[in-house]
């Protein structure tokens, strides 16, 4: 009778097998921690202060603030008052990168985060629910010579978040940072940011704000020397993913049976690592494709609901007193939540970086319809996943319960039903205990990132704990879907062929049976014997 390859196998090999996964998985925690720099690097600027006189006034302009060509600079705002220069002919320059640097496409995204520095003034102090409004330029180009490329040139409002401990006057408030720009591919060598504040007491544009000294922004890219090894993992794991999952696809394909749904499912969820795999990012490093970040988050999103619902329809399958299995349609109450949820999480992205891929300045928690807008798809998603959760921990529970009721039967059933149940429960156990274990890992090594500030100084070498943890997780779901689909496909054994082929041989039975089975008592599954069709 036909199994799985996991239920054909001794347990020596199956120590083997596991021994290699473990071998892999330190494999891929090392090369992030002792091959691969830190993830991303952030870059602090500090704005310079440009005065656009009224004969330079112009939009068509850029300052610069440092360089053969820089702009007339003020020291602070006092000068300013001095010199009897208005708010609105001030801008504020920032170059990325810093001087004699230069920005890579292997750099994949710049995130720009912004922070006013406000100095407590009695009589100019921030209003409450203050907002500022913020006219910013975004220029590019390729080499120091050439002029300036206008990338885009927009308004964005943007509300301070600041606290005040002492009335002092003088002292900075406290201001959250505020996300400033993000964009999804870095093309080019230089950028240039020109930022302006608007002064208008009639229209009520930027009043009560305080007293603003200077703005400061922090650049964050991934760094090139990481890109390198991720994009050579995902060249590494694509082929290996796609060899087992054609060959995992012919064992099934050579059996005398239909697929079943539970090898379906797993087909799906080799399709869609194989997805995630597929190392398109090297494209980008040639291409300004500023669409990657949010084809990334579309890819791991179709390959985590797929997962949720493999585990979901994995327990559901090995439920033995189910009437009911191999359709999917009756596991619509438990995925419903996933497809919901994940197309809460979709919308949100779609509303937040599909936006960005035209105005780089754009956030949807920047205006009020936006943020309620923004936690309604968050909360929605959440309530959708605590279901899943609640489904998930009850379908595990009734598999359990199932398994005890069913150890006291085994002695009285017929052998090969025998087998093919203690086989059931083994690779249902196997399988729970390797998805913890993935779990605890991710959680483990997730904390240990946070707390030891991205880094362990072990001897002479630096181990690179969130670089580990980017490649380590990523290797282990690869491995997981790996596992799954070499020990879960079909076996071209019998069970008992190794303890009891005589007894095979002296009946002259030949007997088949499908993965699923149905309860003990009711129709059970057709055993398929030499000329004739028998149920227990």
């Amino acid at each position: 009778m036909a199994g799985a390859i996991i239920e054909n196998m001794s347990t020596k090999k199956l120590v083997i097998v596991g021994v290699i996964l473990l071998l892999f998985q330190a494999f891929s925690f090392m090369v992030g921690g002792l091959i691969a720099p830190s993830p991303t690097t952030a870059v602090h600027y500090l704005a310079t202060k440009c005065v656009d006189t009224v004969k330079h006034h112009q939009s068509t302009k850029w300052f610069m603030p440092w360089g053969p060509n820089q702009c007339d600079k003020i020291r602070d705002f006092d000068e300013a008052m001095a010199k009897k220069i208005e708010a609105n002919n001030i801008v504020f320059a920032v170059h990325i990168p810093l001087p004699n640097k230069e920005m890579s496409p292997w750099f994949q995204f710049m995130l720009v985060i912004l922070q006013f520095d406000i100095a407590f003034k009695m009589y100019n102090q921030i209003e409450d629910g203050a907002l500022a409004t913020i006219d910013v330029g975004l220029a590019y180009r390729d080499d120091t010579l050439s002029e300036w490329t206008e990338m885009v040139n927009n308004s964005i409002p943007q509300y301070l978040l600041c606290i005040f401990t002492y009335e002092n006057e003088g002292r900075y408030y406290e201001c959250d940072l505020l996300p400033f720009m993000e964009l999804g591919n870095v093309a080019h060598k230089y950028y240039l940011l020109n930022i302006r504040l608007p002064v208008s007491e009639r229209k009520k544009i930027n009043m009560g704000i305080g007293e603003i000294k200077d703005i400061r922004l922090v650049g964050i890219h991934q760094n090139g020397g990481f890109t390198k090894v991720w994009f050579a993992m995902k060249t590494f794991l694509t082929p290996s993913i796609l060899i087992i999952m054609v060959w995992y696809w012919r064992r099934i394909t050579l059996m005398t049976r239909p697929p079943v749904l539970l090898e379906k499912v797993i087909f799906a969820l080799g399709l869609c690592m194989t997805f995630i795999n597929i190392p398109v990012e090297w494209f980008s490093v040639g291409f300004n494709w500023t669409w990657m970040l949010l084809f990334g988050d579309i890819r791991q999103g179709i390959f985590y609901a797929m997962l949720l619902s493999f585990w979901i329809i994995f327990c559901g399958e090995h439920l033995m007193d189910q009437m009911e299995r191999n359709h999917f349609s009756i596991y619509w109450k438990q995925v419903g939540p996933i497809v919901f949820g994940s197309f809460c999480l979709f919308i949100f992205d779609m509303c937040e970086r599909g936006v960005q891929l035209k105005n780089p300045f754009y956030s949807i928690w920047a205006s009020d319809v936006g943020t309620e807008l923004a936690m309604a798809f968050i909360i929605v998603a959440g309530i959708c996943a605590c279901l899943y959760f609640l489904f998930l921990c009850f379908m595990v529970f009734q598999v359990f319960r199932n398994i005890s009721g069913k150890r006291s039967s085994l002695p009285a059933m017929s052998k090969a039903r025998r087998l093919h149940y203690e086989g059931l429960i083994f690779r249902f156990k196997f399988l729970m205990l390797v998805t913890l274990t993935c779990a605890a890992m991710t959680v483990i090594f997730f904390i240990i990132s946070q707390v030891n500030e991205g880094h362990w100084h072990w001897g002479d070498y630096t181990v690179q704990v969130n670089s580990a943890f980017f490649t380590g997780i990523y290797g282990m779901w690869n491995l997981y879907v790996f596992a799954i689909m070499f020990l879960y496909a079909p076996s071209h054994k019998r069970y008992g062929d190794e303890q009891s082929s005589g007894d095979a041989g002296a009946s002259g039975e030949d007997i088949q049976l499908t993965t699923t089975i149905t309860h003990v008592d009711g129709p059970t599954e057709i055993y398929k014997m030499t000329g004739k069709e028998a149920q227990e």
